[in-house]
C-alpha cells in the first residue's frame, strides 16, 4: 500500500482561515502592502494540528499559500509565500510542526492560469509576441482594444498558460521541485481538467523522478474519469460524482441516486483511488445542504467507501455555510477560524471522530467496493468489502435519519 492509502486529509483554505485582507489586499508592490500583509499569519494554522490530529486526519490539505492578487487563485509569484500569509520560512515551519505529528502536507498548485497582473503576463502584453514571455499564453495580438490573452472561464483577470510550450512545462517542473524539496508531501492541481493532460502527463513524471513519493490530485468535476487518470498519469481527481450524489440523495430521499453512483465509484476505484469529499472551500458545506442530522449519514458514506476522504475544516464543527452568486459568493464557506479549537468538541465532531476512527480501524476501505442488500428511496443498505472483509452500512431517512455500521455478523460497530 502506497503513504496515501492512508490518507484522510483536512482541507483548509489559509487565506479565510487566518483572516487575511483579501478583496481589500492592495497587492504585494502597493505602498500599503506591509501593513496589509501583516505579521505570520500561516501561523494561525498550527495550534489547529493537534485538532486534525484529535479528529483521525493524518493529512493538511492547504488553498493556495503562494503570492497572489486577491483570493489565491490569480497567482503573481509560485517562488514565495504571499505576505498576507507570512514568509517561505512560515511555511517551512508549518510543514516541520505537521510532520512532527505524523502529519503530511499537500499544497495547491494554480498552473492553468496565472494573474492579470503576474510580471510574465504583463511582460509578454507590453511586449508583444517577440517577447520571452510572448509564447506562454494564447493572445489575440490584433484586438481591436489591444492585445487580448484567453482567459479562465470568462475571469478577465485569470490568463491562461499556453501548455503546450516546454518552457510552461519545464517552469512547472521546477515550481514542484522547489517546494517539494522543502518538505511538502503532496499537490492538488487546481482546475486540472482545463489543462490538456499530455502536459500532466510530459510534467509529473519529471517531478516524480526527484520525489518519487509526491502524489498528485487532479480537480476534476466532469467527463471520463478513468480517462483522465489513464492519459494524465495524476494519482486521484476529486470525485464530484459521488459528492453530488451523497447530498442530493439526501436532499430528495432518494437513495437510487446514491446506489447508482456507487456503482460507478465502485468501478473506477478499480483503476485508482479517487478522493472523496463532502465539502471544499468552492461549494455550501454539507450542514447546510442536507442539515446536521443527515450530515451523519453522508459521513457514514465517506467513511465506508474506497477512496482517500477529504474533511473541509470545520464541517467536523457542525459548522454552515451557502456558496452565493456575486462578488462575495465564497466568503461563508471561507471564513476565519478562532486562535484555538473549541473546547469541549461539539457532538458533530464526536460523529465525525467515531466514523473516522472506524475506517483507520478498517484500512482496507480505501480499495473497498460496495454491493447493494436492500434500496428504497429511504433505505439504503450496502456491504463494503475489500481482501475477504466486509461491513454492512444501513442508511435510513425514513423518519429521523439513522446511520448504523456493522459486522456480517450483526456487530453493531457505529449507530
Amino acid at each position: 500500500m502506497r503513504w496515501t492509502d492512508h490518507m484522510i486529509w483536512w482541507h483548509a483554505y489559509p487565506l479565510g482561515f487566518v483572516g487575511a485582507p483579501i478583496r481589500q489586499w492592495p497587492g504585494p508592490d502597493s505602498p500599503e502592502a506591509e501593513q496589509a500583509a501583516g505579521r505570520h499569519r500561516l501561523g494561525q494554522i498550527t495550534p489547529w494540528l493537534d485538532h486534525l490530529v484529535a479528529l483521525g486526519a493524518n493529512g493538511l490539505l492547504l488553498g493556495p499559500v503562494f503570492t497572489s492578487a486577491t483570493h489565491g487563485y490569480d497567482t503573481l509569484d509560485h517562488d514565495h509565500i504571499d505576505p498576507r500569509l507570512g514568509t517561505d520560512d512560515d511555511l517551512d515551519a508549518l510543514v516541520a510542526a505537521a510532520h512532527d505529528r505524523g502529519v503530511r502536507v499537500c499544497l495547491d498548485g494554480v498552473l492553468n492560469h496565472l494573474s492579470r497582473d503576474h510580471r510574465f503576463v504583463r511582460q509578454a502584453l507590453a511586449e508583444g509576441p517577440a517577447s520571452q514571455y510572448g509564447d506562454w499564453f494564447a493572445v489575440d495580438w490584433d484586438a481591436d482594444d489591444g492585445p487580448r490573452p484567453a482567459v479562465f472561464e470568462g475571469h478577465d483577470g485569470l490568463v491562461e498558460l499556453n501548455h503546450a510550450n516546454p518552457a510552461v512545462r519545464d517552469w512547472a517542473v521546477g515550481i514542484f521541485d522547489r517546494w517539494t524539496s522543502r518538505g511538502v508531501d503532496a499537490w492538488r492541481l487546481d482546475a486540472a481538467y482545463a489543462v490538456p493532460p499530455d502536459f500532466w502527463a510530459d510534467v509529473l513524471p519529471r517531478a516524480r523522478a526527484a520525489h518519487p513519493d509526491t502524489w498528485f490530485l487532479a480537480e476534476v468535476i466532469h467527463g471520463d474519469y478513468r480517462q483522465f487518470v489513464a492519459d494524465s498519469t495524476v494519482d486521484s481527481l476529486t470525485q464530484y460524482q459521488l459528492w453530488k450524489a451523497v447530498w442530493s440523495s439526501l436532499v430528495d430521499r432518494n437513495f437510487y441516486e446514491l446506489d447508482w453512483a456507487l456503482r460507478r465509484h465502485s468501478e473506477m476505484a478499480s483503476t485508482f483511488v479517487p478522493n472523496t469529499f463532502l465539502g471544499n472551500h468552492d461549494v455550501t458545506r454539507i450542514a447546510s445542504k442536507v442539515g446536521p442530522e443527515a450530515a451523519t449519514l453522508a459521513v457514514a458514506v465517506l467513511a465506508t467507501v474506497a477512496g482517500v476522504p477529504s474533511i473541509y475544516a470545520g464541517d467536523e464543527l457542525g459548522w454552515t455555510g451557502a456558496k452565493t452568486d456575486g462578488w462575495d459568493g465564497d466568503d461563508a464557506v471561507r471564513p476565519s477560524f478562532p486562535p484555538h479549537p473549541p473546547s469541549p468538541q461539539p457532538t458533530t465532531f464526536r460523529h465525525y471522530h467515531d466514523l473516522l476512527a472506524l475506517r483507520r480501524r478498517h484500512p482496507w476501505l480505501v480499495h473497498a467496493r460496495t454491493t447493494t442488500l436492500e434500496l428504497t428511496n429511504t433505505r439504503y443498505v450496502y456491504r463494503t468489502t475489500a481482501e475477504d472483509k466486509a461491513l454492512i452500512v444501513d442508511l435510513d431517512i425514513t423518519t429521523t435519519p439513522r446511520a448504523q455500521v456493522r459486522t456480517p455478523s450483526g456487530q453493531i460497530l457505529i449507530g
